[in-house]
């Protein structure tokens, strides 16, 4: 009997914007008064099914962020023992400080996970990834001097400086530093749609979930991210390039080579734009 009802309401309000239409289409002969008429219309159409639209907006959003976490899933890990062996460790980027000048912990969680993988035998490389666009924040840079703090030899640190979305950070490993099969270093949420964007791509990546924040920060997360994995289907769908490329680099050990001002030669490094 209630989807009846609502079925008569739906048929009702479709009748009535059809004859709208209509009635604009054979009365209105001056194209101006038309076209101020059909966006009278369609607001009037849109203020009918508003509800509808939020309920469906909402259901949309809900659907593309838990079929990300279930597809993904089988790919992320959360033990340093069951992880495989990955030649490389792709670090996803975020800033060390927050606004208020405190440290941001997703980023210290993520160069502890980093750091777990490399003394643990489990990468020998680690790629960092993160934005700098602004010679004021470097992302990388700073990921790299925390790791060598943390202990792991800077011969094995590599740095991509272009890594402005997850989704450059992921088909730049691919296209420039020439791997097909990496392990990704963030936080669960942010591992699950990494790792899809790599899976869509054919590219054989798996992740190590680095520790995640209180459940505070987590909370309000979760509506950017709904948001980011809206975004990351767009990009899939119209098959968005990374903002830059450029020249391959390939992921190897590296030489240290003194100056004579005992100073290590930069030349010797990938590390510079």
């Amino acid at each position: 009997m209630v989807f009846s009802r609502l079925k008569n309401k739906y048929i009702k309000k479709i009748k009535l914007i059809v004859y709208e239409f209509n009635y604009i289409s054979k009365n209105y002969n001056n194209i101006f008064l038309k076209i101020i008429n059909y966006i009278l219309l369609f607001i009037y159409s849109f203020y009918q099914f508003i509800v509808e639209f939020a309920i469906a907006a909402v259901l949309i959003a809900l659907i593309s962020y838990f079929s990300v976490s279930i597809f993904s899933n089988k790919y992320i890990y959360n033990s340093i023992e069951d992880i495989p062996y990955n030649d490389v460790a792709l670090v996803l980027g975020t800033s060390k400080y927050l606004s208020d000048g405190r440290i941001n912990m997703y980023f210290k969680f993520r160069m502890d996970a980093a750091y777990e993988l490399y003394t643990n035998g489990k990468v020998k490389y680690i790629l960092v990834s993160g934005d700098n666009r602004h010679r004021s924040y470097n992302e990388p840079r700073q990921m790299r001097l925390d790791l060598i703090k943390l202990g792991v030899d800077k011969r094995h640190i590599f740095l991509d400086f272009a890594g402005f979305r997850t989704r450059d950070s992921i088909l730049r490993a691919n296209r420039v530093f020439d791997l097909s099969n990496f392990t990704i270093v963030s936080q669960p949420f942010h591992n699950e749609r990494a790792v899809f964007i790599a899976r869509e791509k054919n590219i054989k990546a798996i992740a190590y979930s680095a520790d995640n924040v209180r459940k505070l920060y987590r909370i309000r997360q979760f509506p950017r991210e709904v948001g980011a994995r809206l975004l990351m289907f767009a990009d899939i769908i119209f098959n968005r390039p990374p903002k830059f490329y450029g020249d391959h680099i390939k992921i190897e050990e590296r030489e240290i080579i003194k100056t004579k001002s005992n100073k290590l030669n930069k030349k010797s490094y990938q590390d510079k734009k």
